[in-house]
């Protein structure tokens, strides 16, 4: 998997690299088949935001968070891309079971 960190009006330092590294492993760590994440890291005044591209067989997955300091815009990024990397993992897996259930049946 290849992970981009690129950042707006921000200089990406190697701390602010390793706590999206550790904070998106989790998230993206769940499911086998992601090909690359590409994240940006921009600040406006007082609005730090954070987003994520993350592309897996067949579907891109975006997210951004929005919020007061950088830390806690990639906290929640990382919370929201691990709910919709979950949501997609189970509708896969339910879809494959579904066809699995229908050959059963005719």
């Amino acid at each position: 998997m290849n992970l981009n960190i690129s950042g707006h009006h921000l200089e990406v330092t190697p701390a602010i690299r390793d706590y999206v590294t550790s904070k998106l492993s989790r998230a993206l760590g769940r499911f086998d088949s992601v090909i690359d994440a590409q994240v940006i890291l921009s600040v406006e005044k007082l609005r730090h935001k954070a987003e994520v591209t993350v592309r897996v067989p067949g579907k891109d997955l975006h997210s951004e968070a929005v919020e007061e300091t950088l830390y806690a815009a990639i906290d929640l990024l990382a919370d929201k891309l691990d709910r919709q990397v979950t949501d997609h993992k189970n509708r896969v897996r339910d879809h494959a079971h579904e066809s699995a259930k229908r050959q059963v049946i005719e």
